[in-house]
């Protein structure tokens, strides 16, 4: 029987669906719903000529205003990758991929063309750094949805950002440029698994925000997911602290996560960049 879309949208929800059942599971939208990550790569490597068609797709992705503001730094000097690698032991992928940049909010380009043409760059606030942030987002996802097309495989690495002025150093970032996410690209050694994500009756609102039935649907999500792949207890976290949950849904594991502090150098090095977060 031919898979279809609609196959591909209960893989990722865990919900029985009739949308896109008449659509077969092929082309753009079937390699967006079967969306995988992948830390663990063959010894193939990519060569360079794949890498710029890979960022000449990513650099094709929605600007705000057509300013443009994202740039990316691809590491190939063997040492450049080996003190980023050390920073973070704990995703040896990172060292280990055939390929790695890291995207970055540029604020930087419009402001020496202001200057460059004599104009006085009146935007000197919060949303400057927002917009370098959302034009990046972009592009870091249509590079992504490239590599993907050809084949290749992608682990973005938004923990750049908690070695964020370290990072500054290693890339030798000037004034209004930030770090926003890594990212490692290769062959894959195995195809991955699909990640169950939030129900739609979650996500998506109708006219104005409603979270009134939360509660329901994120423990209903919890047994989905958990019934799907259940975290091993030694997988629990802080267990010394907090103790073993009788039941360790997603919403349990994020909400320890995120219970300790963690970039919070990030104001401080944006303000050290010149930006103006007010």
């Amino acid at each position: 029987m031919t898979q279809t879309l609609a196959d591909l949208i209960e893989a990722r929800f865990g919900l029985a669906t009739e949308v896109g059942r008449d659509l077969p599971a092929e082309g753009e939208l079937a390699g967006a719903l079967g969306h995988r990550t992948h830390r663990r790569f063959t010894d193939s490597g990519v060569d360079d000529a794949t890498v710029e068609l890979i960022l000449a797709c990513g650099f094709s992705a929605p600007s705000k205003s057509d300013l443009q503001q994202a740039s990316v730094v691809v590491l190939r000097d063997a040492a450049q990758r080996r003190r980023m690698a050390e920073l973070i032991p704990s995703m040896p992928w990172i060292g280990t991929a055939p390929v790695f940049m890291v995207f970055c909010g540029d604020s930087r380009r419009i402001r020496r063309i202001s200057e460059m043409r004599g104009l006085e760059f009146a935007n000197d606030h919060l949303d400057a750094f927002l917009n370098a942030a959302s034009d990046t987002a972009m592009v870091l996802q249509n590079t992504i949805r490239a590599a993907e097309a050809l084949g290749l495989g992608c682990c973005p690495i938004s923990v750049v950002r908690n070695h964020i002025d370290a990072v500054g150093e290693i890339l030798d970032l000037p004034d209004w440029v930030f770090p926003l996410a890594g990212l490692c690209i290769g062959h894959p050694i195995q195809p991955g698994w699909v990640s169950l994500r939030l129900p739609p009756a979650v996500t998506v609102h109708v006219d104005r925000y409603d979270d009134s039935n939360l509660e329901a649907e994120i423990d209903a999500y919890d047994r989905r997911r958990d019934g799907r792949f259940s975290i091993p207890a030694e997988k629990q976290r802080d267990r010394e602290s907090l103790g073993e949950a009788a039941f360790y849904g997603w919403s349990e594991d994020k909400a320890r996560q995120v219970r300790h502090l963690e970039r919070e150098r990030l104001a401080a090095f944006l303000k050290a960049r010149n930006f103006n977060l007010d």
